[in-house]
């Protein structure tokens, strides 16, 4: 097996408890790598959008940049008939996506989701694959004790609605741009400390829902 992930920032403890983050840019990569556990987090910055993955054949796949360097990174020499039996020996116990939470890392994410989904199953089918809700704002008003985040437009104005029925006044919001910057604090204890970040798991089922949109938006003349 080859390995040649020359962006892959690894960890010195791959294996057991150990994490991959595949992030958007290199920006976020260094981010990341200001506040990862260097012993068991290792990070891995895509850039740009990957392929949609659902209809490529395993060459085009190693010879696509991004999801060769995934594989490369995960330890994975893929094959048409991509089983179980082959990722036994997975680097990491745990392969984390943390994207910018706009538009296009919305994208990016569902086009890598899909991309696992297609040729590597067996890790989303054993739990392995999460997503990380990074924050998009946060929200500080006079008399709340610590500021409070928010990922999406309709949970900032929900979260302002509660704090002005709550009688607070002065509501100060901040939007990052991108994780590349947000502050380091943020950054760990929202996407990264396992005691505090926002972590989901992903599977088969939000892969089918994804699809599901992608046809949708074809139907309306937008491919992806």
């Amino acid at each position: 097996m080859r390995f040649s992930a020359p962006k892959l920032a690894d960890c010195t403890q791959p294996g057991p408890d150990s994490e991959l983050y595949i992030v958007e840019g290199d920006s976020a990569a260094r981010a990341v790598l200001r506040v990862r556990n260097a012993a068991n987090q290792a990070v891995l910055p895509m850039q740009g959008k990957p392929l949609n993955a659902m209809n490529t054949s395993a060459n085009e796949v190693h010879r696509n940049v991004q999801f060769a360097a995934v594989l490369d990174s995960l330890g994975i020499e893929l094959s048409v008939n991509s089983n179980a039996a082959q990722l036994v020996n997975v680097r990491y116990e745990r392969l984390i996506l943390l994207f910018d939470p706009d538009a296009d890392g919305i994208h990016a994410r569902t086009l890598m989701l899909l991309f696992l989904y297609r040729w590597l199953r067996p890790l989303l089918d054993a739990g392995r694959v999460f997503d990380v809700h990074a924050p998009q704002w946060i929200i500080a008003a006079a008399g709340m004790p610590q500021p409070v985040y928010a990922s999406t437009e309709s949970h900032l104005n929900r979260v302002r609605d509660y704090l002005r029925e709550q009688g607070l006044t002065e509501i100060k919001t901040k939007r990052f741009r991108g994780l590349g910057g947000v502050d380091a604090l943020t950054l760990k204890t929202q996407c990264i400390a396992p005691e505090s970040r926002n972590l989901k798991p992903l599977s088969a089922e939000d892969a089918d829902r994804a699809l599901i949109v992608f046809a949708e938006l074809r139907v309306l003349g937008r491919e992806l």
